[in-house]
């Protein structure tokens, strides 16, 4: 079986790939070693978050300086995810009424100050909001919130419903998906590459796709190279559902939080806690004791969540790049593979597959995507290749 292009990947990264090369008039194959969108793609809490993260603002100026660069892809995004239910044609509970990162104290609205200038420089509309402002947008925040960041396009969607969708017009539209489709050794051969399957299948295509995300880096040694992403377990939380409360996606500039209530009603709770990595092929397992300071970070913020009942907890094993931002263009070190992943994928997953398949329709990478490009980590792959 032959194709254009070959994607290792049935997350939402390379299911939206495959859509967005239809329309350049590639044929895609997708291959999935279990269902499409199983792992972290259909197992995060949705979150739209375009402001630069608590993660990536923590540690001081300098870094959230270099992660700036990743704004042209949340604009980019933003654009996508304000279409994508008529592109899809299908609904997707996408809602982007706004988000507000909270501060609790002078250092917090410091460090929000300092990345509103940020992305101000980037061209990221936020804007600063006092205590009495965001009182009025978020009725029953804590006394202790002096001020927030707010960003008029945060929202959330929902991940059991996006990838699927694309999934579905990337079918109609040519792309092929290979579930249960387990890839077990990649051999460049006549100028293009031949994968062999679990069952013992071959796929042949012109170019290969690395979208595996926390497995990526197994997915590259079977072409011996390095692909620096790592994986990384994190724990979310529901709760039973009341009526509307809180119509803002809610994050916070020195904690770890994401907080929102999705179209049935329930209060999602997240924002990057750790879970315990399994075994591989299991799921991680989550942590007691960092659910309940979850917990109580978010009802710090918005104490009437202290009275919902919680209706479960779940987990998922997200692939992170060890600089933070994301993976998305061609390796140099071996000819026609990319890699495309890493780091709010949820997010920013449209941009990263429409800036992908670009590039490999066209040859050309557009200038502001080049400090994604997977060969800034040239020098781990300098005797790797084939």
């Amino acid at each position: 079986m032959s194709y254009d292009v070959a994607i290792i990947g049935g997350g939402l990264a390379g299911t939206a790939a495959a859509y967005y090369l239809t329309g350049h008039g590639l044929t895609p194959a997708v291959l999935e070693a279990g269902e499409l969108n199983a792992e972290a793609s259909g197992a995060n809490a949705g979150s739209l978050h375009f402001q630069l993260e608590h993660r990536l603002i923590v540690h001081g100026d300098a870094l959230a300086q270099q992660v700036a660069a990743i704004i042209p892809l949340a604009k980019r995004a933003m654009a996508l995810w304000r279409g994508l239910e008529t592109e899809l044609r299908v609904p997707l509970d996408v809602v982007m009424d706004g988000g507000l990162m909270l501060a609790e104290t002078p250092e917090d609205m410091a460090r929000l100050e300092a990345k509103q200038a940020v992305e101000a420089r980037w061209g990221l509309d936020t804007q600063m909001l006092d205590q009495a402002q965001v009182r009025a947008r978020l009725p029953g925040v804590a006394d202790t919130v002096l001020g927030a960041a707010h960003c008029a396009d945060e929202g959330h969607a929902n991940p059991r419903l996006t990838t699927l969708a694309y999934a579905r017009r990337a079918t109609q539209r040519g792309a092929r998906f290979f579930p249960h489709a387990r890839v077990m050794a990649t051999e460049r051969r006549a100028g293009a590459w031949s994968l062999t399957l679990a069952d013992g299948r071959r796929i042949r295509a012109r170019v290969l796709v690395n979208a595996a995300g926390a497995w990526a880096r197994e997915v590259g040694a079977l072409s011996n190279v390095h692909i620096p992403i790592v994986p990384v377990a994190l724990q979310m939380t529901v709760t039973e559902p009341v009526a509307p409360r809180l119509g803002h996606l809610i994050q916070h500039a020195g904690k770890a939080l994401s907080m929102k209530q999705v179209e049935a009603g329930n209060i999602l709770v997240g924002g990057g806690w750790p879970a315990r990595l399994g075994d591989p092929g299991r799921r991680p397992r989550a942590f007691p004791r960092t659910i309940a300071r979850n917990l109580a970070t978010a009802c710090g913020v918005w104490p009437e969540l202290g009275r919902l009942a919680l209706l479960r907890t779940w987990t998922g094993t997200v692939g992170v790049s060890t600089d933070q931002l994301p993976l998305i263009g061609r390796l140099s070190a071996l000819p026609d593979y990319y890699v495309v992943g890493a780091g709010s994928g949820f997010t920013l997953g449209p941009a990263f597959a429409a800036t992908l398949a670009d590039q490999i329709a066209t040859g050309r990478s557009d200038p502001a995507a080049t400090v994604y490009s997977p060969d800034r980590f040239a020098h781990l792959n300098m005797f790797m290749g084939l």
